[in-house]
């Protein structure tokens, strides 16, 4: 069982788990075009969110592979929900484990997304044990390519037109993370 200390702060942010309250909030940016481009789902309703948060993004521990563990991305001085995060339990056997994120646009651009997701990091190799972290997304998202590379995470891979994703062949980048790097990267000491 894999189960973080909930919640954690950051110098700027409120990581907590999922609740019912939280559809509204995630529906402003879930329910994008221009948010939703480059994950594997469409823009999604008030009721597809309400559904998943009673289901898949409630879990507050991993007790199995292929789990995710969403957490609320809040602003810790006004409250404000800024996106999620998730970190994904892919393999015991190997110790893998995989990071997303999603924020809403108004918060992009401000080091959010770089500031939870090391926290993801943190957990994952701290906490849970892991050896390896991975984070896999469309080639054409360079906005999330550049906040991996802030995290220290090297890119391992560019697979040319390995997914049909929404209508159109896709490349993937993947990225990656050994628990040594993140031992012997600034990750420690933020």
């Amino acid at each position: 069982m894999l189960k973080p200390n909930l919640p954690i702060q950051t110098e700027r942010l409120l990581l907590r788990g999922t609740t019912s309250d939280d559809v509204e909030a995630m529906y402003v940016y879930k329910s994008r075009e221009d948010v939703t481009r480059y994950v594997p789902y469409f823009p999604l309703s008030r009721d597809e969110i309400a559904e998943r948060l009673a289901d898949r993004w409630s879990l507050t521990e991993l007790t199995e592979e292929g789990q995710g563990l969403t957490l609320v991305v809040e602003e810790r001085s006004s409250g404000r929900v800024l996106g999620d995060v998730v970190l994904f339990w892919r393999s015991a056997e190997h110790r893998l484990g995989e990071i997303g994120y999603m924020l809403s646009p108004e918060a992009m651009g401000h080091g959010y997304a770089t500031e939870a997701s090391r926290e993801l990091l943190r957990i994952g190799f701290e906490d849970f044990a892991l050896h390896r972290i991975i984070a896999r997304l469309d080639a054409r998202n360079t906005a999330s390519a550049r906040v991996l590379e802030r995290l220290g995470m090297r890119r391992e891979a560019h697979h040319l037109e390995d997914e049909w994703f929404k209508g159109e062949w896709s490349d993937t980048f993947v990225y990656a993370m050994l628990v040594d790097e993140w031992h012997g990267s600034s990750g420690l000491s933020r």
